[in-house]
């Protein structure tokens, strides 16, 4: 069984995410989308709600699942038992970090392979950066999230009740 890890931090996932996703799971048996917890980013969801809301997005892929991980991505894909690892690249500019995570992990990992995807035209520019940017002012961001994820974020950036507690 071919098994690959999709890494991410996935803070939002977003449709751009979401065609690499889709995309991977027709080339392998099975796909982790591997929800990395980074102890020095700071992000707008929990580990778990992210995977929480992946796992919303993908119930209909039957073999995709949803987790999150911390440490080292080669030893993870060790423990999933994936032979490679999925990457999405947007532009230009992500190919130079891409290309570094490569190298190292072919020098932690030998055996372990990365597979690239180009994104599709149409999310060349998306980044959750970016979704995160647009709902935070209260943009339509319905073309950049699934949406359980644009809920997610209009609960997210959802201006206090008067009365309530923050």
């Amino acid at each position: 069984m071919r098994i690959a890890l999709y890494p991410g931090s996935f803070d939002p996932f977003t449709n751009g995410h979401l065609d690499i996703l889709t995309r991977a799971a027709r080339i392998f048996d099975h796909v982790i989308v591997g929800v990395l917890v980074h102890p020095t980013k700071k992000c707008l969801f929990t580990p778990e709600q992210r995977v929480e809301m992946i796992s919303e997005v993908i119930k209909d892929l039957e073999n995709v699942r949803a987790i999150h991980f911390n440490g080292l991505l080669v030893e993870f894909c060790r423990t999933i038992g994936a032979c490679a690892v999925i990457r999405g690249l947007r532009a230009v500019s992500d190919y130079e970090y891409e290309l570094q995570m490569f190298s190292v992990n072919k020098q932690l990992a030998p055996d372990l392979e990365t597979v690239f995807l180009m994104s599709a035209t149409q999310y060349s520019f998306l980044s959750s950066s970016i979704a995160k940017e647009v709902a935070r002012y209260g943009g339509d961001v319905s073309a950049l999230v699934p949406p359980v994820v644009q809920a997610e974020l209009r609960k997210a950036f959802a201006p206090p009740q008067p009365g309530k507690p923050t």
